[in-house]
């Protein structure tokens, strides 16, 4: 039987107590971020998660012990990849997810890398002055010119393609010019809930856009439920008011006579009382004959 390190099973032990203690776990990719990065992540996030770090066999080994505890958390294991960390916290998965997104910055290219979008450099001013950069700056296919006395780019051009390398030459001149094409930082590749693990097709929704839209299915519920008298809290402050509205109103047209609508009436009737007297003021006493006046 192989020799196995005591220093694992603590390590697995240690994994195993983060995997059952808390309600939120993530299983995130971490590799490829250089360490200060990784370490500033984890600072910003310190207070809302706790981010571990370990070999991608001693997690597996983890999630299977916390299995015994936790039914369906050792899913999460066909959702290792690359250098896996585990996430752990009590935010609910979709603002975890933002949580994480956010950590990603942007950072220059050393050159070999493989690009997910097209690398373009604008036309326009560029802080050198005129010299050999010139040069430098077309051979990497960037098309530079001195113009009165400074080093512009005459017109927009991608240099690098999506899908492609980007070339070491052309990588420092981007460098140079402070463009950084590299999009770095965690990526979380699965979320477990309560017996439920979510994906990032699923987390990575737009929160204002969904806000929005849950407050237009709020606003057509709630007049839907008016709509059709449905008594609820939220609606019967709006229908005891138009139920009242609608009963003054009948009052009016009916000429019932109740507490509300007997002061509207009188009013009224005293109204058309005046517009008849005023077509027979020959047969008036002097009273009403001032009140026409």
């Amino acid at each position: 039987m192989a020799h196995v390190a005591k220093w694992k099973f603590g390590e697995v032990e240690e994994l195993t107590n983060l995997l059952t203690n808390n309600k939120i776990i993530a299983i995130a990719e971490i590799g490829g971020i250089p360490g200060p990065q990784l370490q500033k992540m984890r600072e910003n996030i310190r207070e809302k998660a706790q981010i571990r770090c370990a070999k991608n066999s001693l997690i597996m080994r983890a999630l299977d012990e916390a299995n015994k505890k936790v039914s369906g958390i050792s899913e999460l294991k066909s959702e290792i990849k690359g250098q896996a960390a585990i996430i752990a916290t009590d935010m609910n998965p979709f603002k975890l997810f933002k949580e994480i997104k956010q950590t990603r910055t942007m950072a220059p290219a050393k050159g070999g890398e493989t690009v997910k979008n097209d690398i373009e450099v604008k036309k326009g001013n560029t802080p050198f002055k005129p010299g050999p950069v010139v040069g430098e700056l077309q051979k990497a296919g960037i098309p530079a010119a001195i113009q009165d006395g400074k080093v512009v780019i005459k017109n927009d051009k991608i240099v690098v393609a999506s899908g492609n390398k980007i070339p070491v030459d052309v990588a420092q001149m981007l460098t140079r010019l402070e463009i950084y094409p590299l999009e770095i930082g965690m990526n979380l590749n699965a979320v477990f809930e309560g017996g439920t693990i979510y994906k990032p097709d699923v987390l990575d929704i737009d929160m204002d856009k969904f806000l929005s839209q849950l407050s237009q299915a709020s606003s057509n519920a709630f007049n839907i439920a008016l709509e059709i008298a449905w008594l609820n809290k939220s609606t019967i402050n709006n229908l005891l008011q138009r139920a009242f509205y609608n009963a003054y109103t009948l009052a009016l047209e009916k000429n019932i006579y109740t507490k509300d609508s007997t002061k509207q009436l009188i009013s009224r009737a005293y109204t058309s009382m005046l517009s008849v007297a005023s077509h027979a003021k020959d047969a008036l006493d002097d009273d009403l004959k001032k009140k026409l006046t």
